[in-house]
C-alpha cells in the first residue's frame, strides 16, 4: 500500500484530469455535491490502476442528466431506476449515482430503491470499509466514516454496519467478500465471515444473472483460489455451485493422498500459469478456468469401489460434462460457455490415451477436430497440461515430454494437411453432382464418410475422393 500522502497526490491528479476537473465545476455551479467514490479512491492508496470513474452525488437522476448533458459528448440513463447516469466526458466514461440508502424486503431479488441525502450516509451502506472512502469534489477532502483507510493498511475485509445488517441490505455481498479476499489478497474480518456462514441461506433471494456475474468476476482475478475457498468454507458455494464442495469428500484415483477437491483448485492454479506463460490466450479465460475448475464435478457420481480397496471413477469426464452443462445453464451463462466448457470437461481424459501407446495420425487428427477451433485447442492444451499434479517428478516430466511431443506432431500435422480445416476433399455441392442426387440426409451420410476417410488417411485428393464416393455408394445401394 503506498503512503496516505502519496495517495492523496494521486487523487489531487485524478481530480485535475479534463474529464474530473470538468464535471466537479458543473455540479458546483449547479449546487449540487459531488464525490469520487468507491474503487478509484481504494485503488489510490492501494497503487492500482484508477481505472472506473465512480461518482456520487446528492443531485437525483433528472439533475445529474440536466447537468451532464451541456458538457458530455454522449450520455446514457440505463441504470435510472437505480440513480445512476452515464456519460463521456473529455474522452472518459464516467458513472454518477444519486446517495442511496436503499435495501432488501426479505424476500424480494432486487433491491427497493431509496435516495440518500448525505454523502456519509451513503458511504456507511456500501459493501465494505475499504470500498466506502469518497474524495468530495471540487474541495479535495477525503471522506473516511468507517475507517477503510485503516483497513486498508491491514489488508482487512469488514463491513461498515454489522455484517448482519450489510449482507442483509444485499446478500450478494457475501459473493463479493471472497471476490475481493482474492483481488486484493485480503483477509475477511472473522466476525463478517462468521456473519457469511451464519446468513449463506440468503444468497438464495439473489438472482442467478447476479451471482454468475460476481462468480465470473472471482474466477477473473489472479488468485481466485483464496475467494473459492471462502465461498465454500462459509457454506455460499453449497447454494451457488454445489458440485465444487462435493468433491471434498472424493479421492482422486490417480493420486490418493489427495481429495479432488483440492486437486481441482491445484488445476485452477495451474491452468492461470499456463494460460499466462504460453502466451496464446491474451486475457484471462473464463472458459479454461471454469473448466479447470469444474473438471472432475462427475466423480462424486462416478465413485465405485473396486476389488481390492481400489477406487474408480470410470465415465466421469461424460457426467460431468452434462452436471457443467446444468450448473452453467441455470446460473444463466450464454449457450457458447455451456458449450464451451463442457465440451473441454468431456475432452480432458483424452490425452492420457495417448502416454498409453503411439497414436496413429489419425487418432490426431480426429483429437484435434474434436477440440474445436484453435482457441479450444489451446484451451484443451493447458487443462491436459494443468491435470498433472503428481507428486512424482518422474511421472510429472514423463507426461509433460508426451504432451510436448503430441503438440510437436499437432503442428507438423498442420503445416502439412491445414489441420485446423480438416474436411473432405468433396464438399455437399459436389456430393449431389458426383452421385445425382438432391440435397437430404443422403448427403450428410456421404460427407460424414468422406470425413471420416479424411480423418484416417489424410489428404487423398479430389479425385481419389471421388472414387472412394462412388465405392461407398455402390455398397450401400447393393
Amino acid at each position: 500500500m503506498q503512503s496516505v500522502a502519496a495517495a492523496l497526490g494521486r487523487l489531487s491528479e485524478a481530480a485535475a484530469s479534463p474529464t474530473v476537473a470538468k464535471l466537479a465545476a458543473a455540479f458546483e455551479s449547479a449546487g449540487h455535491e459531488l464525490a469520487l467514490v468507491g474503487g478509484p479512491v481504494r485503488d489510490a492508496f492501494l497503487g492500482r490502476p484508477m481505472n472506473d470513474l465512480d461518482f456520487t452525488t446528492d443531485a437525483t437522476p433528472d439533475e445529474i442528466l440536466a447537468i451532464v448533458k451541456p458538457i458530455a459528448e454522449a450520455h446514457w440513463d440505463i441504470g435510472r431506476a437505480f440513480g445512476t447516469i452515464g456519460a463521456k466526458i473529455a474522452g472518459e466514461t464516467v458513472e454518477i449515482t444519486t446517495y442511496r440508502a436503499d435495501s432488501y424486503d426479505g424476500d424480494s431479488r432486487k433491491p427497493e430503491v431509496v435516495f440518500g441525502d448525505s454523502l456519509e450516509a451513503d458511504l456507511t451502506r456500501r459493501d465494505f470499509t475499504v470500498n466506502a472512502l469518497a474524495l468530495r469534489l471540487p474541495k479535495l477532502e477525503l471522506v473516511d466514516p468507517s475507517g477503510g483507510v485503516e483497513d486498508l493498511v491491514a489488508k482487512v475485509l469488514r463491513t461498515p454496519s454489522t455484517p448482519e445488517q450489510s449482507f442483509g441490505d444485499d446478500p450478494l455481498r457475501m459473493l463479493r467478500a471472497a471476490r475481493f479476499a482474492s483481488q486484493l489478497g485480503f483477509e475477511v474480518e472473522e466476525g463478517t465471515r462468521q456473519a457469511m456462514t451464519d446468513l449463506s441461506p440468503e444468497i438464495d433471494r439473489i438472482s442467478a444473472e447476479r451471482v454468475r456475474d460476481e462468480l465470473t468476476k472471482l474466477l477473473l482475478t489472479a488468485e481466485p483460489r483464496a475467494g473459492l475457498r471462502l465461498l465454500v468454507d462459509s457454506g455460499l458455494a453449497a447454494r451457488v455451485l454445489p458440485e465444487l464442495p462435493a468433491l471434498c469428500l472424493e479421492r482422486d484415483e490417480h493420486h490418493r493422498h489427495k481429495d479432488v477437491y483440492e486437486h481441482s483448485l491445484t488445476v485452477l492454479d495451474q491452468a492461470i500459469d499456463y494460460e499466462r506463460s504460453r502466451g496464446v490466450l491474451e486475457a484471462p479465460d473464463l472458459v479454461l478456468r471454469l473448466a479447470a475448475l469444474l473438471h472432475d464435478i462427475g466423480k462424486p457420481a462416478t465413485r465405485r469401489f473396486e476389488p481390492g480397496g481400489a477406487v474408480s471413477f470410470y465415465h466421469h469426464d461424460v457426467v460431468g460434462a452434462k452436471l457443467a452443462r446444468k450448473r452453467l445453464r441455470a446460473l444463466r451463462f450464454d449457450n457458447d460457455t455451456v458449450a464451451a466448457v463442457s465440451r473441454l470437461i468431456e475432452l480432458h481424459l483424452r490425452f492420457f490415451g495417448y502416454t498409453e501407446g503411439a497414436w496413429t495420425d489419425s487418432a490426431v487428427r480426429r483429437y484435434v477436430r474434436d477440440a474445436g477451433d484453435a482457441l479450444q485447442l489451446e484451451r484443451l492444451h493447458i487443462i491436459s497440461r494443468a491435470d498433472v499434479t503428481t507428486r512424482n517428478r518422474r511421472k510429472a516430466d514423463q507426461l509433460s515430454f508426451a504432451y510436448d511431443d503430441l503438440e510437436e506432431r499437432i503442428t507438423v500435422l498442420a503445416e502439412e494437411e491445414e489441420l485446423a480445416a480438416v474436411r473432405p476433399e468433396l464438399d455437399g455441392q459436389q456430393i449431389m453432382r458426383l452421385l445425382d442426387i438432391k440435397p437430404g440426409p443422403v448427403v450428410g451420410e456421404a460427407y460424414k464418410y468422406l470425413l471420416e476417410v479424411r480423418l484416417d488417411e489424410g489428404p487423398i485428393g479430389e479425385d481419389a475422393a471421388a472414387e472412394r464416393l462412388r465405392t461407398w455408394w455402390a455398397a450401400r445401394d447393393a
